[in-house]
């Protein structure tokens, strides 16, 4: 069961509708999909999007990131190239340099391989009994008031309850266009995503407005680099604090959670550099009872399957799925392991 080809491909799937947040505006989803090829005939896929932005990589770097290592997986057994993608090495090493998201996709399209080799699925590999129904939430773009008020009584008209609303630097709009969300769906948990727009001042001022409001929590609002700030913050709020681009790696989460500067965690594939990272965040955030997202950025239809895969089986940690891309699609994708109902997310 030795590699004998490994290809990329740049894909692209237009959007509904523009998605906006403090850090972006996209129309399309941009990304690499690596095709991974066996002796035996065994295919594995994994997808890396362009979110240059947050990890630092668009479609150049991850293709140069796959193409530097491709080398070193050929004619290697799918268990050993997976040790050796993940293998701490000097850090001149070429493994060591390419990026998370590069690495994310390798790390999917062999866990794949190595799962269709054992015939099981992904959930059952990565330790789950049986299948069970997943809720996602659905992002509303950055925008005016109205608009967003407008758009999310739509997600409420198509089944969607759990809203995760981008956010600017503007508080004075957030206030607003949260409390209008609030009392025109007063059933939605709304999960406020301000990534790293605010400051701490403005970020207490906005909790102060919100009292009397239920909010489920409030993702990023300060700098990632501000730990100090977001520590201030979390000692502040009766929201939750959600730390993302905070948190790449095991490292970054122990530091934000054994410093108490967030009260949950966003994993992103992306981020951390694929499942097996994923898995040793979500371990340790269960051994120390902290509860976490399931994020992603913009991506593809099978990072998102995995993604899904992941997320049944640690469903005792994970108390946010955010992995709405599919939702946002301007056409179904056939390439999906799930169907898409609404929030409702049933493996087909």
């Amino acid at each position: 069961m030795k590699i004998i080809n490994i290809q990329t491909e740049i894909k692209y799937i237009p959007l509904k509708t523009p998605f906006v947040t403090a850090l972006r505006r996209v129309e399309n989803i941009e990304f690499v999909r690596v095709i991974i090829t066996c002796k035996n005939g065994l295919v594995g896929v994994g997808e890396a999007p362009a979110t240059k932005a947050i990890t630092g990589e668009g479609i150049e770097e991850i293709l140069h990131s796959i193409a530097s290592i491709i080398t070193i997986l050929h004619n290697q057994i799918p268990t050993n190239a997976l040790e050796l993608l993940h293998e701490k090495k000097d850090n001149t090493d070429a493994i060591c340099l390419i990026g998370h998201s590069a690495k994310a996709s390798l790390d999917m399209a062999l866990l794949s391989l190595i799962a269709q080799s054992e015939n099981i699925p992904l959930f059952k590999y990565f330790g789950a009994n049986e299948m069970i129904d997943l809720q996602t939430d659905v992002t509303i773009s950055l925008n005016s008031k109205d608009v967003m008020v407008e758009d999310a009584k739509k997600a409420s008209q198509n089944g969607m309850d759990i809203l995760k609303v981008k956010l600017g630097s503007d508080i004075n709009h957030a206030i607003e266009v949260i409390q209008a969300i609030a009392k025109a769906l007063p059933t939605a948990k709304i999960l406020v995503d301000a990534n790293q727009a605010w400051d701490v001042t403005g970020c207490l001022h906005f909790i102060d407005a919100m009292q009397g409001y239920l909010i489920e929590l409030i993702e990023q609002p300060v700098m990632a680099s501000d730990l100090e700030g977001l520590k201030t913050i979390t000692e502040y709020s009766n929201i939750p604090i959600l730390a993302d681009e905070a948190v790449f790696n095991l490292e970054d989460a122990k530091k934000v959670i054994e410093t108490k500067s967030a009260n949950m965690i966003n994993i992103k594939l992306m981020k951390c550099g694929g499942v097996l990272k994923a898995i040793e965040i979500l371990e340790y955030c269960k051994s120390q009872n902290i509860q976490c997202m399931l994020g992603s950025m913009l991506e593809g239809p099978i990072s998102i399957n995995i993604a899904l895969h992941l997320a049944i089986a640690y469903k005792d940690v994970i108390k946010y799925i955010d992995l709405d891309s599919p939702l946002l699609y301007k056409e179904e994708s056939q390439e999906l392991d799930f169907n898409f109902y609404g929030k409702n997310i049933t493996y087909k």
